[in-house]
C-alpha cells in the first residue's frame, strides 16, 4: 500500500522551537483511500473558539485551509470521498477535528476512546472531547484490540482493513491506539501522542522539557504514558530497517518519513 505523509495542522505552542505538525497518514489500499488521524478540518478554521476552545490558546494552531486533509486529499487528484475509512489514534480535536469534511467516512476507535468522549468521566475528559466534534454524527466503527493479538510485543493489537492495524496504546487519553501500516517494504508505526518528540524514545534524552510537562498535565494515565515511553524506546533502539515509527506532533519525524 501507498502511504502519504501529511501536515494537516501546523501548531505554535510556546517554548517549542519549530513548533509542532499533525502528522496525519493518507494510505492507498485496493478499495479507496484511508486516513490515520484528520488533523483540523475546514469547520474548525471557521469556528475555531467553538470547536477547538480553550486549547486554541496554548496549542496555537495556524488554521490554514490548505493544511486540511480535505483540501490536500484533491490537491493530491482524488476525490474527498475516495477517503473510506479514517482510523484515529484518539478523539482528541487537533486529531479528529477534520472528520466533519467526510461524514461518509467509517470512523474506526477503540471502544474505550468512543466511550470516553460521548460519557466523559472527568474534568480532563470534559476538556478535551468537546460535542461540536461529533456533531455530524460519524459512524464509529468501535474495536477492543484488548481482544485481538500481538503485533511485535503490543499485547493488544487488531487489524481493522488488511494490512492497518490498530494497537491499544492508552495513557495520554483513556483509550489512545497506535496505528500500523504495512506500506510493503517497511511497516510505519503511527504512536500518535503515545509520545510528543523523538527524544523521549530515540534514546537521546534531549527534548523540549515544556513539552513534557504538556504532556503529562493532560494525561489519563501518567504512569502508563510512562510505560509507554519504555516500549517504544525498545522498538527505537532495535532499528528494524522495516519499521518505521512516526508520531503526531514531530516536524522532524514527518520530514524524514517524507524523505
Amino acid at each position: 500500500m501507498r502511504v502519504r505523509h501529511l501536515n494537516c495542522g501546523s501548531l505554535q505552542p510556546v517554548l517549542t522551537p519549530g513548533g509542532l505538525v499533525c502528522h496525519v497518514l493518507l494510505v492507498e489500499t485496493g478499495d479507496g483511500l484511508v486516513l490515520v488521524d484528520s488533523g483540523f478540518g475546514l469547520r474548525d478554521v471557521a469556528e475555531p473558539r467553538r470547536r477547538i476552545g480553550g486549547a486554541r490558546f496554548l496549542i496555537r494552531p495556524v488554521l490554514d485551509e490548505a493544511e486540511t486533509a480535505v483540501r490536500q486529499v484533491r490537491a493530491l487528484g482524488y476525490e474527498p470521498d475516495d477517503v473510506r475509512d479514517v482510523v484515529l489514534t484518539h478523539f482528541d480535536g487537533d486529531h479528529a477535528g477534520g472528520l466533519a469534511d467526510f461524514p461518509w467516512a467509517r470512523v474506526h476507535v477503540t471502544s474505550a476512546e468512543a466511550d470516553a468522549a460521548r460519557r466523559p468521566r472527568n474534568i480532563n475528559e470534559r476538556y478535551r472531547y468537546l460535542p461540536a466534534i461529533r456533531e455530524h454524527r460519524p459512524e464509529l466503527v468501535e474495536h477492543r484490540p484488548d481482544e485481538g493479538s500481538v503485533w511485535r510485543g503490543f499485547a493488544a493489537a487488531s487489524e481493522i482493513v488488511p494490512g492497518v492495524v490498530l494497537i491499544g496504546l492508552p495513557g495520554h487519553t483513556r483509550g489512545h491506539a497506535a496505528v500500523a501500516v504495512d506500506a510493503g517494504e517497511r511497516w510505519i508505526l503511527h504512536a500518535g501522542d503515545a509520545f510528543y518528540h523523538r527524544g523521549e524514545v530515540d534514546g537521546s534524552g534531549v527534548f523540549p522539557r515544556a513539552l513534557m510537562r504538556s504532556q503529562m498535565a493532560i494525561a489519563h494515565d501518567r504512569k502508563r504514558v510512562r510505560a509507554n515511553h519504555e516500549r517504544l524506546r525498545e522498538l527505537w533502539a532495535a532499528a528494524d530497517p522495516g519499521l518505521t515509527i512516526v508520531n503526531a506532533h514531530d516536524p522532524e519525524l514527518l520530514r524524514r518519513a517524507r524523505g
